[in-house]
């Protein structure tokens, strides 16, 4: 098993506020590993110390047995780091095509033509192919979050990071974006998922783990992470 991302004592504070203390994981290539926990657990943090929007106080970061705790956004994003947010932030006034190609011409060093090629196969992948001249204000939410996906498809990343993908979709639409994510890793792309809704964690990851009050609580299958009453006292509030 080759492992892609190496997470080493990683902790952050605001001021007094100690988000992340000491949080350890791998992820190995072509996995899926959700994270889960309650507000405030500091997931989203996480997500924005890899893809190198925030720097930790202390600890590593290891991409393919390098050191990339201090690279920039587009070094990681050229590594091939991608991520998508928990509202999608798409160009409002730009189809569906064009906010795809944005991550392709920019997220890869590869000709217009390629790009171009690119973004019209990432939006059939994504379902959105009969959607590609139309404006991104006026897709649906779940649209929306698929078009987030394709963004950050379009810049090939090895390792995609997945903020909510599911949150705010009923339950039909949970299943298209359970395929997406299903897709992504059978063409060779590493994920960390972090996800509200339980269906998500169980049925689409390879692992699970619960972050609370900064620290991982919990690793490992999800049937056996979603039983565990480390789940159901912090997670569900189960004494």
């Amino acid at each position: 098993m080759n492992i892609i991302l190496k997470v080493e004592n990683l902790s952050i504070s605001f001021g007094s506020n100690e988000v992340l203390k000491d949080l350890n994981f791998e992820l190995a290539e072509n996995e899926i590993l959700g994270i889960i926990g309650p507000n405030g657990a500091g997931k989203t943090v996480l997500l924005n110390i890899l893809s190198g929007i925030l720097a930790p106080n202390s600890g590593k970061i290891y991409y393919q047995g390098e050191d990339i705790t201090k690279k920039s956004i587009v070094d990681r994003t050229l590594m091939g780091f991608g991520r998508t947010f928990q509202v999608p932030r798409s160009f409002e006034n730009m189809t569906a095509y064009e906010n795809s190609l944005v991550g392709a011409v920019f997220g890869n060093d590869v000709t217009e033509k390629d790009a171009q090629k690119m973004s019209s196969e990432i939006l059939d992948i994504i379902g959105l192919g009969k959607y590609k001249g139309s404006f991104a204000s006026k897709l649906g939410l779940l649209d929306r979050k698929r078009l987030e996906i394709g963004v950050a498809l379009a810049s090939r990343p090895k390792l995609l990071l997945l903020d909510e993908a599911a949150g705010g979709l009923t339950e039909s639409e949970l299943t298209d974006v359970l395929e997406i994510v299903k897709n992504v890793r059978a063409s060779g792309v590493s994920v960390i998922w972090i996800e509200h809704v339980l269906q998500t964690m169980i049925e689409g990851t390879d692992r699970v783990l619960l972050l609370a009050e900064g620290h991982d609580v919990i690793n490992g299958l999800p049937e056996e992470v979603m039983k565990s009453k480390e789940v159901e006292r912090i997670y569900l509030g189960i004494d």
